[in-house]
């Protein structure tokens, strides 16, 4: 018997529910679908030795500095006694731990990892601030006899190279190459094979190898994991904007599905067929999975010293004065145009069991291409934003 992931089931539940006429079914599914994609949980792990930094980059991949409202607790000493977790500030089905340190004489990965319960986790991330040591590769070595991911990460770049620069020679590329080697040869010393390092700045997320830690949490969660770390991550570099837009691309279709109103065949028209409040929640989401609500502009003025005003100029999108009916109709205005067009082939095509069975259905067409204009406006704004921070930050 073939074997489905999960969405390919679900499609198929809708694909039998169209070919026998049971649209209210075919709705229900994609529904579910959809609430379960707002529900599912990513748990991370931060482990590693006490001042290590573990709390300061458990707030860093909230998108939060240590001084932040609910921002993990930071000291000189260990200040997590035992496992603390930490939601996304607006995702809480992302769920980052702040793990107890290691390290101290009395350390065992195997009981450690009873203590914070090992099966809680999707992966683990293994910070030190210095050399790694034999407590780091026992504790990962436990951790791959339990079946689960874990990653090195060398923390405090940021402070490394600041102590290089002092140096005449100083070439940062070199500095970086040989703090990597260093952290290598380190773990190859306690009996890691194949070890890989990924070089980070907490206070500097963007810099460095974070994008490569990403990439590969990415590839080793299962499908439906990746897309909720891709929501939760800061739009911090332009490669997490494009895979945020690629992300939110796939549920274009199921949603326009559900604006269309398809209960009854044939579909009537746009002006009674549309679900704008529909509509609005997802644009409202889209809004959120790039940091250009209100409350993450906020933060973002809090750092650049810039107003909330001043990044909305920046964006050119009909809805960044607000979403309501006005910048609704414009935006439908700009849909309708380009119905004939690559946005509306794309959408339809996003998901070809629904578009092969609704895709001459002008309600279902004219919605598609209205939330991939926004979609595209909105990531085209972020976008502008991100790399005016990056600018002011330099």
């Amino acid at each position: 018997m073939a074997s489905f992931r999960p969405e390919e089931m679900h499609l198929e539940g809708i694909k039998e529910s169209i070919d026998s006429q049971d649209l209210p079914s075919a709705i229900n599914i994609i529904q579910k679908y959809l609430e379960k994609q707002e529900l599912e949980e990513l748990n991370i792990g931060i482990t590693g030795e006490s001042g290590s930094g573990k709390s300061t980059f458990v707030s860093a991949l909230r998108g939060l500095g240590d001084e932040d409202e609910d921002s993990a607790k930071t000291g000189v000493v260990e200040t997590t006694m035992k496992p603390e977790v930490y939601l996304h500030p607006q995702y809480n089905n992302v769920k980052v731990w702040d793990l107890p340190g290691i390290g101290t004489p009395n350390f065992k990965a195997h009981e450690y990892l009873k203590v914070v319960n090992i099966k809680r986790y999707d992966v683990f991330i293994i910070i030190a601030s210095d050399r790694f040591k034999e407590c780091h590769a026992q504790l990962a070595k436990d951790i791959i006899e339990m079946g689960k991911k874990f990653y090195f990460v060398r923390s405090k770049i940021d402070s490394s190279i600041a102590a290089e620069k002092r140096k005449a020679n100083f070439d940062e590329k070199n500095t970086l190459r040989s703090i990597r080697e260093d952290c290598k040869n380190g773990l190859r010393k306690i009996d890691v094979k194949d070890p890989v390092v990924f070089l980070i700045s907490s206070w500097e997320l963007e810099k460095y190898d974070f994008n490569l830690l990403q990439e590969k949490i990415e590839k080793d969660l299962p499908q439906h994991k990746r897309d909720v770390l891709l929501l939760a991550l800061p739009n911090i570099t332009l490669e997490i904007n494009e895979k945020k837009k690629k992300a939110q691309m796939k549920n274009i279709a199921m949603v326009a599905f559900l604006s269309a109103g398809v209960a009854a065949v044939p579909i009537p028209g746009l002006s009674v067929a549309v679900d704008s409040a529909i509509i609005i929640k997802e644009i409202e989401r889209y809004y959120k999975v790039f940091g250009l609500d209100d409350k993450s502009l906020q933060k973002l003025c809090e750092r650049s010293g810039k107003s909330i005003e001043y990044y909305k100029s920046l964006m050119k999108s009909p809805l960044h004065g607000g979403i309501n009916p006005a910048s609704i109709f414009t935006l439908l205005g700009s849909a309708s145009l380009a119905l004939a067009e690559e946005s509306v082939e794309y959408a339809v095509s996003l998901i070809p069991i629904i578009g092969s069975v609704i895709a001459g259905t002008m309600s279902f067409c004219t919605v598609s291409a209205m939330l991939y204009k926004a979609l595209n406006d909105i990531a085209t704004d972020a976008r502008k934003v991100l790399l005016d921070s990056v600018q002011t930050e330099v």
